[in-house]
């Protein structure tokens, strides 16, 4: 049996590796501290040694070099994780056995990849497309799924949701599972309920505080009929949602939510230990030369009546390399949209004879899953939350400039916001 060593591993990212090993009858030690992880490296050999780098360099290179020069554990591989560091100190880490060095947060597809390569054994990975986001907003947090149920994904969820609850010391975490973009069926039962099982694994969370947005019968049939998830609702209306999550004596307004804290969310930087977004989704992007690879997997429609609005989204999307086609009307839009593939649709709502608002009935009737950003001069809050409850992904407002939505489109790519 091959035996792996986990090195100063935080309790999310301990877990997770240790459940996916243990599906591959891996052996896992779990070793705390330098003293430990060298006394057991020389005593029980591990073919891999995985360590989670943390902030004292010093002490990690002190266990390095114990291990460098003691003959029977010279050759034991490391993987190691940790905070992006620069390229001298990767080169250092690689002379005392370090074979790979994965910055935080973790695309796992590749991480495991990594591992089976240097076990000599295949993991078995789900390759069911997934787009799996999680963002939180105070108590609340959205859980977005598109494309498909990945059990990969599903199973890192688990982790990635409490570790949010513990860093973020929340004390009564309301979750909403937005689904919109899947009409599940009876073939999906088991990752449905793989879901929603670790959805309310994670501590705190309770069956009353989970919402499901989803306009598919079957997961309000098979939610309804489960005497487990008794007390989940099932509902197609996002404000209704939101108002039945916030607490009757709080300040906060469901429209200055969707407006300020869903749709004009600021992003930050992830320094959680998961990645719910793999190395493949994005076609082999890479995130140190994005603009560049944009171009390789990024088609854009621009739909706006304003010419002017629409040469200046186009000059900026083109600077990133993307493909843009241009629509001046509703029609024309609705009439091309199936020459093409496109990773997002940036809409106007205010336009003659077919509006923004139609095409997102029109797209939401046909169970598109096109992502769309809707740019518009219209701030009115009944228009923001008409717009979001048909689907669309963020609402910008002109005064922000054409960079911004470019700036938006690339961090929904990259799982950001």
């Amino acid at each position: 049996m091959k035996n792996v060593l986990l090195v100063d591993a935080s309790p999310m990212f301990r877990e997770f590796l240790k459940d996916k090993l243990g599906v591959e009858k891996i052996s896992v030690t779990v070793a705390q501290g330098n003293r430990d992880a060298f006394i057991k490296t020389i005593s029980t050999l591990p073919d891999l040694i995985i360590l989670e780098m943390q902030n004292d360099l010093g002490e990690l290179f002190e266990f390095l070099t114990k291990k460098h020069n003691d003959p029977n554990a010279t050759r034991i591989p490391i993987i190691a994780a940790g905070p992006s560091i620069e390229s001298q100190k990767t080169a250092k880490l690689a002379q005392f056995g370090v074979v790979k060095y994965f910055a935080k947060p973790i695309k796992f597809d590749v991480f495991f990849e990594s591992i089976g390569y240097i076990l000599k054994i295949g993991f078995s990975m789900d390759p069911t497309p997934c787009v799996l986001g999680i963002h939180r907003n105070g108590n609340i947090i959205f859980i977005e799924i598109a494309e498909g149920l990945n059990r990969e994904k599903l199973s890192l969820l688990k982790y990635k949701l409490a570790e949010m609850i513990e860093t973020e010391n929340m004390e009564s975490p309301k979750i909403v599972l937005m689904m919109t973009n899947l009409d599940l069926t009876f073939v999906d039962a088991s990752n449905l309920e793989l879901l929603l099982n670790n959805v309310l694994a994670a501590q705190k969370v309770q069956t009353k505080n989970v919402k499901v947005l989803s306009f598919s019968s079957f997961t309000h049939e098979m939610i309804k009929g489960h005497s487990e998830y008794n007390g989940i609702e099932v509902s197609t209306n996002l404000p209704h949602v939101l108002n039945s999550l916030i607490d009757s004596t709080s300040s906060i307004n469901v429209p200055d939510l969707i407006t300020e804290k869903i749709l004009m969310q600021e992003s930050t930087p992830d320094t959680s230990s998961i990645e719910t977004r793999f190395y493949s989704d994005k076609g082999a992007l890479q995130d140190d030369d994005e603009s560049e690879a944009l171009g390789n997997v990024l088609r854009v429609a621009l739909v706006d009546d304003d010419k002017v609005t629409l040469k200046l989204l186009e000059q900026s999307f083109k600077s990133v390399g993307a493909t843009c086609d241009i629509f001046d009307t509703g029609t024309k839009f609705l009439a091309g949209i199936n020459k093409h593939k496109y990773n997002f649709v940036i809409l106007d709502i205010l336009m003659p004879g077919i509006s923004g608002f139609d095409i997102l009935m029109r797209l939401q009737n046909i169970r598109s899953d096109i992502p769309i950003i809707i740019y518009s001069q219209t701030t009115q809050r009944e228009d923001v939350i008409q717009a979001l409850s048909l689907g669309a992904k963020r609402y910008i407002a002109k005064t922000q400039k054409p960079d911004i939505v470019v700036q938006k489109v690339v961090e929904l790519i990259h799982g950001k916001i």
